[in-house]
């Protein structure tokens, strides 16, 4: 509910393309998002939180055509399994919606014919790559070749070693991806935006995040190399079989290019919120709106140079992005992570065998937010028995199991240690602030930290001694102990939002905020471990598991 004086809070998670399953690293660039969503709303602030599948993306097509089957095929199987995976994730989406939906192609065309009529896009006769054996204009990822900046094999539309926004015609030694052949290249017509034109607005937005550190430095350092190379002019339509269709008379055929179209889905996502909820969506579309926009590196031009243009376009310059959460990679056992050869991590088999806490926990705890950071399966079990059960779990659990044996499972009343409460009261205050300036990582490890003081405030006040010989002081350890696993719980929602509802459950607690909680005397219910060990055999089932479908067959 939204509260008096609190603040619109709009949150845009990257749209996964539905070709398949999920893998971790996927997750690892958008858990961010979820993390915001759920710190914001403890606050009381108005949020809406946004994201969908991209089911009219090239790679859908890729997919179609190697299994024989309809691209909806594809898109409803893979939108199926992306929404179970946000899910049991614990993804908060306010809407998590698709690309291939009436309501999604209605707002894009409004807002291609609202950017034509601003005269931000026109067309022209270019050429573009045909393949003679297909007899097709090829889709730019149809086309494969050289890079000409780094050399590195690239897609016709961006080149995934070094970030560049590229055009089929640019690739060196081009080929087609369906049959092999060098396309040819030949003359159409097609719709361009005028992005040069917003050279000058977007070299000042990036000189004004970057004063104020409002952008992860790899997000400003990518859009000041586009902006010195000086930007172009880019194709606005393609000759495509699924998408949106131009809103033109005469050129119907011809769609919506994807790369203006997928971050339009954050507008229409939010329209299309606003009206099966009944609301207004127009707090979240202006000056006072604090936005963030949650994914990876490969997608930073899209987010900081083409759609704040694309902004602009509409008349909505003051929407540009507040804050861009850009991750670096994440890497597998110390291997780049490829789909192609299988050598990933699916998140619907992680899921199925571990608890989702444990890989919220590790995949904030060692987020790749300013480098690439690398998942392995014995960092993973290790993190997991010494961390979430070891350190937090063995707290919680010793504390209760306590109060149950000494106290009935009665919570004492008695004053808390001050110094704790002192402790607690910046807590909030210190990891608030890491949260809203996008520093996760670091939010998570400060929590930690107090949680190791914790374990030893239990083990240096020696309860079952103090229980013999000074109850006073015993209520005053357990009082303060039931304190602060209470105050963790909030603190923790964001991060680790099952294990806090667990905790919610077994000590009566109401709505979690993010404020500082007092606790009175009360009962326990159904104390039970947050977590289980995690035998650490495992790690050489999984490694093992890894190699064998690595060198099976492709996904």
């Amino acid at each position: 509910m939204k509260e008096e004086n609190s603040m619109s809070i709009f949150i845009g998670g990257a749209w996964p393309y539905a070709n398949g399953s999920l893998h971790l690293g996927h997750i690892a660039a958008l858990l961010p998002g979820d993390i915001l969503a759920r710190y914001y709303r403890l606050k009381g602030e108005d949020v809406l939180y946004v994201s969908g599948s991209d089911c009219n993306g090239t790679p859908i097509s890729i997919r179609a055509n190697a299994e024989d089957i309809s691209v909806k095929e594809i898109a409803d199987r893979y939108h199926a399994d992306f929404t179970d995976c946000f899910s049991r994730l614990g993804f908060t989406y306010d809407l998590y919606t698709r690309t291939d939906g009436d309501f999604h192609h209605r707002i894009v065309q409004e807002v291609f014919s609202k950017l034509l009529a601003n005269g931000h896009i026109y067309k022209k006769e270019t050429e573009q790559t045909y393949c003679e054996q297909d007899r097709r204009f090829l889709p730019d990822r149809f086309v494969e070749g050289g890079c000409p900046y780094c050399g590195s094999r690239a897609r016709g539309d961006q080149c995934d070693n070094c970030s560049s926004i590229l055009d089929p015609l640019d690739l060196i030694d081009r080929t087609c991806k369906l049959c092999g052949d060098e396309p040819t290249i030949k003359e159409t017509e097609h719709f361009y935006f005028k992005l040069s034109g917003f050279q000058k607005h977007l070299e000042t937005v990036v000189a004004s995040v970057k004063s104020d550190g409002r952008w992860r430095a790899n997000a400003i350092g990518q859009s000041e190399r586009y902006l010195r190379e000086g930007l172009h002019d880019r194709a606005a339509s393609r000759d495509l079989p699924n998408g949106v269709s131009i809103p033109l008379k005469g050129y119907e055929e011809k769609k919506v290019y994807v790369w203006i179209e997928a971050v339009i889905g954050y507008y229409s996502a939010s329209k299309e919120w606003a009206e099966l909820n009944a609301q207004d969506d127009a707090s979240f579309w202006n000056e006072n709106t604090v936005s963030y926009y949650v994914h990876g590196k490969d997608n930073i031009p899209f987010h900081t140079i083409i759609w704040p243009a694309i902004l602009m376009g509409i008349d909505k310059a003051n929407s540009v992005p507040s804050r861009v959460i850009s991750n670096e990679y994440l890497t597998l056992e110390k291997r780049k992570l490829s789909t192609s050869q299988n050598w990933a991590v699916w998140v619907p088999y992680i899921l199925d065998r571990y608890h989702p806490d444990s890989l919220r926990y590790f995949l904030t705890a060692n987020a790749p937010e300013n480098r690439d950071a690398d998942f392995s399966w014995r960092e993973f079990i290790y993190s997991h028995n010494s961390e979430l059960l070891g350190a937090y779990g063995n707290f919680v659990n010793r504390t209760l199991k306590f109060v149950e044996k000494s106290y009935d499972g009665i919570i004492p009343l008695a004053k808390v240690n001050w110094e704790i409460k002192s402790s607690v009261s910046q807590l909030y205050i210190s990891t608030g602030r890491l949260i809203e300036n996008g520093h996760f990582k670091e939010s998570l490890e400060a929590i930690f930290g107090f949680i190791r003081q914790a374990n030893k405030y239990f083990d240096e006040e020696r309860p079952w001694i103090q229980v013999k010989e000074d109850q006073a002081a015993c209520d005053v350890t357990m009082a303060t102990s039931i304190y602060i696993i209470a105050n963790l719980a909030q603190l923790l929602s964001p991060f680790l939002p099952f294990s806090s509802d667990e905790v919610k459950g077994m000590l009566g607690l109401g709505e979690f905020k993010w404020k500082e909680l007092s606790i009175s005397e009360c009962q326990l219910y159904n104390v039970r471990p947050l977590f289980e060990r995690i035998d650490v055999a495992q790690i050489n089932e999984e490694l093992e598991q890894l190699a064998k479908q690595s060198n099976g067959s492709n996904r």
